[in-house]
């Protein structure tokens, strides 16, 4: 074997030691002085050695190399951080760190795409253009993968709150109609749908939790609607803080609310239902038309060539 069948997989091993390396480098103690600057920083940090539920592992590694990792990708200004905030509570992510780890993610599988790819086009086409072009189209790959991931999680959590909506808005109507406040109202449904809406529960409970804290209804209504990114729990959240502001009935405007998110989910599944006619043609042309084909016309097609076997 000559040195130029050799030298990709030498670049290929000096590149994936020098991933190992910096692995190794992330995920070596730190000093107690730094430590301890930490646990100052964040007090969360002084119960994981005595709870042990600090991350071991890769978790760990991830946690630790997620500053450095994130820091080529950082928003350069407060429009983009609060664009990237939004993203990741619309998926379910509301931790202050969720965007930081975001970024470390995509920076890792951008490089993890790129090592693959340069691997994979060294090994198939050597140092060629199609070499490297596969090395691009991995770090690609790598870099826009957890964005689609985001963008699907994103998607289904949305319609999950928007289906679970007016039956939660429902069972809110009932509690305050019967005397309860709004506040105690969102604890009483987030206890009886815990199990079949936790998506939205988890929502009211955040909320229920900024209400204790003394955050104003106003602000806490419209962070609600913003977190969500649901078109219907934005309008809830802005009728419900018109009826808080003018002094209007608020069981009114949760029942009007409810009757129509309940008539636009109506409607959506009437659009559907009448698309399967249309999404149903092309599984019949190519699956179900070419048997019932055989099957029809395959015994005459038997007779006619066996008569046209006894005639010859």
């Amino acid at each position: 074997m000559d040195l130029t069948n050799l030298l990709p997989w030498a670049i290929f091993g000096v590149i994936t030691f020098g991933v190992w390396a910096l692995i190794n480098v992330f995920s070596s103690r730190s000093s107690r002085a730094i430590e301890r600057l930490e646990e100052l920083r964040d007090p969360t940090l002084r119960n994981r050695e005595g709870g042990g539920s600090g991350k071991t592992g890769m978790g760990a590694v991830v946690e630790m190399a997620a500053p450095a990792l994130s820091k080529a990708l950082q928003p350069k200004t407060e429009l983009e951080q609060s664009e990237l905030k939004k993203r990741m509570a619309n998926a379910g992510y509301n931790a202050p760190g969720a965007p930081q780890l975001f970024l470390a993610i995509k920076f890792a599988m951008m490089i993890g795409g790129c090592l693959l790819g340069s691997g994979f086009g060294l090994v198939h086409w050597g140092m060629t253009q199609k070499g490297w072009t596969s090395s691009i189209v991995g770090a690609g790959l790598g870099f826009y993968l957890p964005e689609l991931v985001l963008a699907l999680m994103k998607r289904s959590r949305q319609e999950k709150i928007f289906l679970q909506l007016p039956d939660t808005l429902d069972l809110l109507v009932v509690c305050v109609e019967a005397g309860l406040g709004l506040d105690a109202g969102m604890r009483r449904v987030c206890d009886e749908l815990v199990d079949s809406a936790p998506e939205l529960t988890s929502e009211f409970n955040m909320a229920n939790k900024q209400l204790q804290m003394g955050r104003p209804r106003r602000e806490v209504l419209h962070d609600l609607g913003v977190r969500t990114g649901v078109d219907d729990m934005r309008a809830l959240a802005a009728i419900l803080i018109q009826a808080d502001k003018f002094g209007s009935s608020i069981a009114q405007a949760l029942r009007v609310q409810s009757d129509s998110m309940r008539v636009k989910r109506r409607q959506i599944a009437e659009e559907r239902a009448q698309q399967t006619a249309v999404k149903m043609i092309f599984p019949l042309v190519l699956f179900i038309f070419p048997g019932i084909f055989v099957v029809l016309v395959g015994p005459a097609a038997i007779s006619m060539i066996n008569g046209l076997l006894k005639n010859g």
